[in-house]
């Protein structure tokens, strides 16, 4: 399957003296500038015509044209994989995604991934990176996600990611009673002797993770967390650094039985075997319309049980 694009546009005298690829970035902002820059380099991307380098420099009122069928850039099998879909249009698709999902498919997981079913749900989607994802949850962390449907939707995407634009807010269950919410800034790395891990490191990826509380328990915080970046592991690794793991993470956590808990209480933390996270809001400026979009997915099943199995736990004793 492929797509046929054709752009056309004059370099402005404004652009006098500017590379190729700079300008045709100014005139062909809806796509990444590595892309226009390969497209420059394979002969797609034209410059009155002829074959240009990136590097070649433009006076003002040349023609650029663009003239390329986008072939399928995701390799991977499409499979008929239920999808929460919170949001459709011709330009972006919000997912709600449940635990136990995977994004993209990896070692150990060909099939059965997000990605998976997205092919299924939108064949086209496979003229895309990574089928239109543009950014990922663990595993087993559930709510809202938002999935490119054209190149110039992924490419707006991206770079509102990157400008740290879109907002991103998950709600959270932690070991432990917090004093006060407040922020994480704190560099992510892989671990340094432990790579299915990800740590706090020096000299890592700049990491910025900002907290409240919304409830206290005797032994447990329910937290409100916004991301400012997006590393992997980000919320689990700094909520460990500062001493309030997951309940239920497997990787930086440890199951704690608080002492005198109800039943109720013991049971939930012991079958509750996936990190206490979820997406709850996510906002971001339509990439075809300029909008500020915003939506928000409930709380899960077991995420509400338990709340509730906390809730009780702390009642007084009758």
């Amino acid at each position: 399957m492929s797509q046929a694009i054709s752009l056309h546009a004059v370099v402005p005298p404004e652009l006098a003296g500017s590379r190729l690829d700079q300008a045709a970035a100014q005139l062909f902002g809806e796509y990444s500038r590595e892309r226009l820059k390969q497209w420059i380099q394979d002969g797609t991307l034209t410059l009155d015509g002829r074959h240009a380098k990136p590097k070649d420099k433009v006076m003002g009122g040349e023609r650029l044209d663009v003239a390329v069928q986008l072939q399928d850039e995701t390799v991977a099998v499409a499979e008929d994989i239920p999808l929460d879909i919170v949001h459709e249009d011709d330009q972006i698709i919000v997912i709600n995604k449940p635990a136990g999902l995977v994004v993209h498919p990896g070692a150990g997981n060909h099939q059965g991934t997000l990605m998976n079913a997205l092919l299924h749900h939108d064949p086209a989607l496979a003229q895309l990176p990574r089928a239109g994802i543009v950014h990922r949850l663990d595993r087993d962390t559930t709510g809202l996600m938002v999935v490119a449907r054209t190149l110039t939707a992924h490419t707006h995407l991206v770079a509102q990611l990157a400008d740290k634009q879109v907002y991103r807010e998950y709600e959270a269950v932690a070991y432990g009673n917090m004093t006060a919410g407040g922020t994480v800034d704190a560099p992510i790395d892989r671990h340094p002797h432990d790579r299915v891990r990800m740590a706090v490191v020096p000299g890592g990826r700049p990491a910025v993770t900002h907290y409240r509380i919304l409830q206290r328990y005797p032994n447990h915080t329910h937290v409100r967390v916004q991301l400012e970046t997006g590393r992997t592991h980000q919320i689990r690794v700094h909520m460990a650094h500062i001493g309030f793991p997951l309940v239920g993470d497997p990787v930086y956590a440890r199951l704690r039985f608080p002492k005198g808990a109800t039943p109720v209480l013991l049971d939930t933390l012991r079958l509750f075997n996936r990190q206490a996270l979820h997406a709850r809001r996510l906002g971001l400026v339509h990439p075809a319309t300029g909008e500020q979009c915003l939506w928000e997915s409930p709380l899960p099943e077991d995420f509400l049980q338990l709340l509730e199995a906390l809730k009780l736990d702390a009642l007084p004793p009758a």
